[in-house]
């Protein structure tokens, strides 16, 4: 095997691709920090009970390690946002909300599709300590700012309230791998599958289940799931719930969507969930939702919301086409020429040195180059 392979879904990002993604982070950050989302960075590790300690299905994407210092076993991070729960919980501590965000690598054993990485580069926001409406909306008008900034038109918000699901199994005593094959019937919408899987509940709560496979699309999506689902007083909350959101959104002409059966992170997740979608993508560009219970295994449970996304992920998918733009400068120490390329660079200006002399601006991707012109005036020259 060579030396250089690196591991299935794992790759080098090349220059022009990650000037690309730092410069949408440095813009995202610097939009969170303006909304009062103040930055951290959690540790790229941290002991098992840290990272999966909360409830959510996370233990088979961690990779773990054994601390040489204390014979504990460790996680690589696979997930941030419970890094951000332990920090909020543990290291804030503020009764009032708190705002914080992160952008950085995580690492899992498998990638969540065949067209992403198992190293994503994670960016998000959260929310700690309001538990209205207000809070989501908030979240939600957020991520419309982080895709504009990106560049990313009419994007599409898929939206499903979790109560529903879980207050229709929530007698059914079933084992947690029947839930998990649950899980993965309904996000496959395999309707055969869940009829077969839900042979031992309660014939109106089953029903209620099959039901919601069928049960996507636009907001009339809600009306029918009025007509066909029990009058449960959570489940009427969630779709009360749903019909604000809807409203909300669409005073902002935001495209909206419904998907009843799309119960992602429902170990993880609480109450309004939440998938994007863009044009010409068949799988979700980010998401997002409630997950209140998220600080309960640090000591201190507390409403959150918030919503994350692959950055690198974002510039695979809507690569900006563009070079970085640089002037390539012949070697000297001739005063003139120094003072050409800091003043330059102090303009925002990529200046590289020829330390070859050749002065071929293509190879050193370059598109201008510094030279003097008749009057031995240092002057930029497009090549």
């Amino acid at each position: 095997m060579n030396q250089w392979t690196l591991p299935d879904y794992v790759e080098d990002m090349l220059p022009d691709e990650a000037v690309y993604l730092e410069s949408l982070r440095r813009s995202i950050i610097d939009l969170y920090q303006a909304h009062g989302y103040f930055y951290v960075i959690p540790p790229m590790l941290e002991y098992i009970e840290s990272l999966n300690g909360n409830g959510q299905d996370m233990d088979l994407d961690t990779f773990k390690v054994v601390d040489q210092l204390t014979g504990r076993l460790m996680g690589v991070r696979a997930d941030i946002t419970p890094q951000v729960a332990r920090i909020d919980a543990h290291l804030i501590q503020n009764d009032e909300v708190t705002r914080l965000s992160y952008a950085g690598s995580v690492l899992r054993t498998k990638p969540a599709s065949f067209l992403q990485s198992r190293e994503p580069f994670q960016i998000g926001a959260e929310l700690y300590g309001f538990k209205g409406i207000e809070a989501d909306l908030e979240i939600q008008t957020l991520l419309i700012k982080t895709l504009s900034t990106i560049g990313i038109q009419n994007p599409v918000f898929d939206f499903n309230h979790l109560d529903i699901f879980t207050s229709l199994i929530a007698s059914s005593n079933m084992a947690r791998d029947q839930l998990d094959l649950l899980y993965q019937a309904m996000q496959k919408k395999d309707k055969s599958e869940v009829i077969d899987l839900t042979k031992s509940i309660d014939k109106k709560n089953r029903d209620a289940l099959i039901a919601l496979v069928s049960l996507y699309g636009d907001a009339n999506i809600l009306k029918e799931a009025e007509k066909v689902l029990p009058q449960d007083k959570a489940i009427k909350s969630a779709l009360q719930f749903l019909n604000e959101i809807d409203k909300a959104l669409k005073n902002n002409q935001i495209k909206v969507s419904y998907d009843l059966s799309d119960i992602r992170g429902y170990q993880y997740h609480n109450g309004l969930v939440f998938s994007v979608y863009a044009d010409q993508c068949y799988s979700p560009i980010a998401l997002g939702g409630r997950y209140d219970n998220i600080g309960a295994s640090f000591g201190r449970n507390r409403p959150a919301t918030g919503f994350t996304m692959d950055l690198k992920n974002i510039v695979t998918l809507f690569p900006n086409g563009k070079k970085a733009k640089a002037i390539l400068a012949p070697q000297g120490s001739d005063s003139a020429l120094q003072n050409a390329i800091e003043s330059l660079r102090q303009q925002g200006e990529i200046v590289a040195i020829d330390l070859f002399g050749h002065m071929n601006a293509i190879q050193n991707n370059c598109d201008r180059i510094l030279t003097q012109d008749a009057s031995k005036a240092w002057k930029v020259k497009t090549v």
